[in-house]
């Protein structure tokens, strides 16, 4: 259980006593109570004031700024839906006044977004005087209570050890993969990856419907196979299953995002990719039938529709 995997943090010896957070939405917030939980003194900021406002109700400190949580900070997380939002952030994070006998500030940079957009960052942070990880997530919130993200570390190994126990408050997998921006390419693989398992599961499910079986039977036969059962099955399917969407683990309007990023990096290295394109449009389907604030699994209803079956 992941709550026994915070309690085993609790009565550790930190080095790093005091965590930043900033962008303090799905994921952000939810590391935020993980290390207030773990016994980490945590400060965070957002711009939108229920963000920090549940980020007191776990313990934490709102501050006014980034600035102003990369001054405090021993360590600062960053989890930022937008390139433009990161480049903002890095130049606030690069204007706080640190005392020169403490360590050098460490962000650990978990956003999804392009590897150019990752590499400008470290510049402009270890212009700075910062040290950055590229430490993207496979996994949604849901996941993370049950203590199965993925966590992609690359970077400094130096910087990645003295950091090591931040990360592992959220999970038991952290993987190191090497130089920076590795963890941003570990990424686009296992987000091409679950593109292409959620379309999959939902024209499984549209199949199941039109013979008249019974979804979920379908799920709880086919979710706990040891070879066709994998996590976007149980997760997405399940939703499926209820063709229920909301709340989302992840809005359909989010994952555009990543997919253009993901497109956009395959064709800079000119590497083809049949089968994720072959998905994309049905998110953009899903967009264009009013389910952009709906999980992904909702292609589900798109397939339903081609199918002229009874949707949402």
């Amino acid at each position: 259980m992941h709550s026994q995997l915070i309690v085993n943090f609790m009565n550790k010896n930190k080095q790093l006593q005091t965590i930043g957070v900033i962008g303090l939405g799905i994921m952000g917030g939810m590391m935020a109570e993980a290390l207030c939980a773990a016994g980490y003194t945590v400060v965070g900021y957002d711009p939108v004031a229920a963000a920090r406002a549940r980020l007191k109700k776990a313990g934490g400190r709102a501050l006014a700024s980034a600035t102003a949580v990369a001054a405090t900070a021993d360590v600062v997380i960053t989890s930022l839906a937008k390139a433009s939002v990161l480049a903002d952030v890095v130049k606030k994070i690069a204007t706080a006044k640190r005392d020169k006998k403490r360590e050098p500030l460490v962000v650990i940079e978990t956003s999804t977004l392009t590897l150019a957009d990752k590499e400008h960052a470290q510049l402009a942070l270890a212009f700075a005087g910062a040290q950055t990880l590229d430490c993207p997530i496979s996994g949604t919130a849901v996941r993370m209570k049950e203590g199965a993200w993925t966590i992609f570390a690359s970077g400094p190994q130096a910087t990645f050890k003295r950091v090591k126990p931040v990360l592992d408050v959220f999970t038991k997998n952290v993987k190191f993969v090497g130089a920076y921006g590795n963890g941003t390419k570990m990424k686009f693989i296992a987000n091409h990856l679950v593109a292409i398992y959620n379309v999959a599961v939902g024209e499984s499910m549209t199949f199941a419907r039109k013979m008249k079986l019974d979804p979920q039977q379908v799920w709880d036969l086919f979710s706990s196979s040891p070879v066709l059962g994998n996590g976007v099955f149980k997760l997405r399917g399940k939703l499926m299953v209820k063709q229920q969407y909301l709340p989302a683990t992840m809005k359909v309007e989010v994952w555009q995002k990543d997919m253009q990023v993901i497109g956009d990096m395959a064709k800079s290295i000119d590497c083809p990719l049949p089968l994720f394109n072959t998905c994309a449009p049905l998110y953009t389907t899903a967009m264009a039938q009013g389910l952009s604030q709906h999980d992904t699994a909702s292609v589900c209803e798109v397939l339903g529709r081609m199918a002229g079956l009874k949707g949402l």
